[in-house]
């Protein structure tokens, strides 16, 4: 834990403790009737032989015989764990376990880590491709920029299966969500307002094309990396356009005015700040914050520690403040949209998740949140833990892989959202029953 967050140290131990207690958070478990030597014979040999003669047959039959269709692969090389840095593989390995129980509880998923040793781009290509016939879709997950941005374009213009950057993709649909929530809170519009990105990694530089695509003004945006303001007056950005062409463009297409500076004068005038930056606190000051616009919305969203804490940014004048946390207000963590869009993309056995099902994603995540505060102003997104949004987003994102002619198979979001209900309630029983067994006390005592 960051020396910085004196207040996650007992969260820390809890966790290690925990950890060690159970080895890990995931296992393998049946999900067939296994009594007896019969049995092992129609699962395994030699009935399975007729499953595997199937298959060859038709490749497309491993879908509707085996797990396939309802498991992901969560791939990484542990070159850029979030809040972590370049830690390898080994170490990713806890993160991805938490992201596999995840999408196993949110969204009824099953999720495989590899954690692999890869030299670069072309080797997590090679390898992605390697393994896509044993799943239903990839996510790929804490991997350095710019590898991130290759690999991503290289896979999804040539596997069959659906591939998601989810620190791309999925952050930028909670993003979207969260603000256009909180924009109707505060009376504006998204086309309106003017934008600051604090932060031009992967996560913001996705969550800047999705903004532009929901209808986000460019011209209105300015981004900001550990240097200082982009746009076109950045002679080293430029001189790297070649293997950094995604922050060129940002500096081609925003801050028209070149503002130049640092943190506080990107966020000077401006209505919302994006952070996914350097963790904090202190990245952000309270000064900066404090020379945004009235009703000022601030996502400090690094972890594990944000870049400014919430309570200093509330004194400074901002209205709505959120971080990625779940122990602070307001979360906008990409844990709300990844479970369920997944669940939908693998119900409508889509071929690819496109940006129009990135935005049903985050249109349902704002009704949820909606529904959710109709008696008051509420959160500005559901809870993590909250199973109907996890369905609402599934049921949406199935639809909109129909609407785009990109699923391979008719779904009635309706089913779909019962499916995903039916899933997570069975995994809720599941861990229930786990921590009753454990024999310790659970959750693991504070102190």
């Amino acid at each position: 834990m960051n020396v910085g967050d004196p207040r996650g140290a007992d969260i820390a131990a809890r966790a290690l403790a925990g950890h060690r207690r159970f080895r890990g958070k995931i296992q393998m478990a049946p999900k067939v009737p296994v009594g007896g030597s019969e049995d092992f014979a129609l699962w395994y040999t030699p009935g399975v032989a007729a499953v595997s003669r199937a298959i060859a047959a038709d490749p497309a039959a491993s879908f509707d015989l085996t797990g396939r269709g309802d498991t992901v692969a969560i791939l990484t090389d542990g070159s850029r764990v979030l809040g972590l840095g370049d830690i390898g593989p080994e170490a990713a390995l806890p993160v991805m376990e938490g992201k596999a129980l995840l999408f196993k509880m949110l969204g009824g998923v099953d999720a495989v880590p590899v954690c692999v040793e890869a030299s670069g781009a072309d080797e997590l290509i090679a390898i992605a491709r390697a393994i896509a016939p044993g799943f239903g879709a990839i996510n790929l997950e804490d991997i350095a920029t710019p590898a991130c941005f290759r690999v991503l374009e290289a896979l999804q213009e040539t596997l069959p299966i659906p591939v998601w950057h989810d620190d791309q993709q999925g952050t930028a649909v909670a993003a979207l969500a969260g603000l256009r929530r909180s924009l109707a809170l505060t009376g504006r519009r998204l086309g309106e307002v003017r934008i600051a990105f604090v932060g031009i990694g992967a996560a913001n530089m996705a969550t800047c094309r999705l903004l532009r695509a929901a209808g986000a003004d460019p011209v209105r945006m300015v981004a900001c990396d550990s240097t200082g303001t982009l746009h076109t007056g950045r002679a080293d950005i430029e001189a790297a356009r070649e293997t950094l062409p995604e922050k060129w463009a940002i500096c081609r297409e925003t801050n028209p005015e070149r503002i130049a500076g640092g943190i506080a004068e990107a966020l000077r005038g401006a209505d919302v700040c994006l952070a996914f930056s350097q963790p904090g606190p202190g990245t952000i000051p309270p000064e900066a914050v404090a020379g945004m616009a009235p009703r000022a919305i601030v996502f400090a969203c690094a972890n594990p520690v944000p870049e400014i804490w919430p309570e200093d940014a509330l004194a400074a004048g901002a209205e709505i403040v959120a971080t990625g946390r779940s122990d602070f207000p307001n979360q906008v963590n990409n844990a709300l949209a990844f479970p369920g869009l997944f669940r939908g993309v693998l119900d409508a056995r889509a071929r690819r998740i496109t940006d129009a099902m990135a935005l049903a994603a985050a249109d349902a995540l704002v009704r949820r949140a909606e529904s959710l505060s109709a008696d008051g102003p509420g959160m500005i997104l559901p809870p993590i833990e909250d199973r109907l949004a996890a369905a609402e987003v599934a049921a949406a994102v199935a639809y909109a892989a129909q609407q785009a002619g990109e699923a391979r198979r008719a779904v009635d979001p309706e089913e779909v959202r019962a499916n995903t209900l039916s899933r997570t309630g069975a995994a809720a029983e599941l861990a229930a029953g786990i921590a009753a067994r454990a024999g310790v006390p659970w959750p693991v005592p504070e102190g």
